[in-house]
């Protein structure tokens, strides 16, 4: 009787502590648009390897805006009451402006070239979340008062595919400020918002995070990615390692040839054994260091852009 007893105790730990897995929330980080930005004139130019690009300049809102803290800071709340965890983006900004110092004297020992990274991939690098929601709004006069118009937008951090949005309008007020006016006009919204939010956070406990890694060869080294080892070529090897180590073997070879090998929609963990979150650069370290172990015993040069690709590099470092 006391072994069924405990058989159904047990059998009732293991049900919440499976569910309670299930239930874990994406971490997000609240942005103001591109828009936004590019109306306030918060923008400025940022140099894309040559090519001149004009980005959010969110350190300048924050410091200029009067309502972007609070409004940031509403939404932020609303997301917190629904068991969202929340970096916040103002605090981030700061610690990415502390360490900027000593990457603007940082330079390649060979070339010289220095480190070419976006404001916004310097900002995800830094929070780590998974998701960054981005908020537009507009106040309009009518005859009845003030009515504040908004969208939410929610973007996967690492492959910046839109996973959730929500627009509509406030009901005409005269006697709130801006945030409190947003604030419930997202109310009215939210629920529908936030189930997107969690059902794409769940296709990623249970299927994986998407992410693209890309294998490529410098042109001085004496061999290729057709390079048989073993009786196989060196690509079947990389295959079968991607087959071994993402989540149910699932990714896309999208190319394939002597000089390069590209993976999309590649399936990765979650975490790891310690409950660590895993992003690109961990599974590409994880790739790198069987290239650099026998029978391979290659140098690999390992790099990524922004938290969903990495790219490794065959022959040197």
């Amino acid at each position: 009787m006391k072994t069924k007893i405990y058989s159904i105790v047990l059998g009732i730990v293991l049900f919440s502590n499976f569910f309670s897995g299930q239930a874990k929330k994406p971490t997000l980080i609240i942005l103001p648009s591109d828009n936004w930005c590019e109306q306030r004139f918060f923008m400025s130019e940022f140099d894309n390897q040559g090519t001149k690009q004009k980005v959010p300049n969110y350190k300048q809102a924050f410091q200029e805006d009067t309502e972007i803290g609070q409004v940031i800071s509403k939404i932020g709340s609303l997301m917190i009451d629904r068991g969202f965890p929340l970096k916040d983006a103002e605090q981030e900004l700061k610690a990415i402006e502390q360490r900027t110092a000593e990457d603007n004297v940082t330079s390649s020992v060979s070339s010289g070239a220095s480190f070419s990274e976006s404001p916004l991939d310097k900002l995800k690098n830094r929070a780590k979340a998974d998701i960054v929601i981005q908020i537009w709004w507009k106040v309009s006069k009518s005859e009845q008062g003030r009515v504040i118009s908004f969208v939410l937008e929610a973007f996967d951090a690492y492959t910046n595919k839109r996973i959730a949005a929500s627009s509509g309008n406030g009901a005409p007020n005269n006697s709130d400020i801006v945030p409190v006016l947003l604030q419930n006009a997202i109310l009215a919204n939210i629920d529908p918002f936030v189930i997107q939010l969690q059902s794409h956070f769940d296709d990623m406990f249970n299927n994986g995070r998407e992410i693209r890694l890309t294998v490529r060869k410098w042109n001085n080294w004496d061999k290729d990615l057709e390079t048989e080892i073993n009786g196989e070529e060196l690509t079947d090897h990389i295959t079968k390692w991607m087959e071994e180590n993402t989540v149910k073997g699932r990714f896309n070879k999208t190319d394939a040839s002597e000089s390069i090998l590209r993976f999309e929609q590649v399936r990765i963990p979650l975490y790891d054994d310690k409950n660590k979150a895993i992003d690109a650069r961990d599974f590409g370290k994880k790739l790198q260091k069987f290239l650099k172990s026998s029978p391979y015993n290659f140098e690999v040069k390992l790099m990524t852009r922004g938290l969903g690709e990495t790219i490794l590099v065959l022959g040197e470092k």
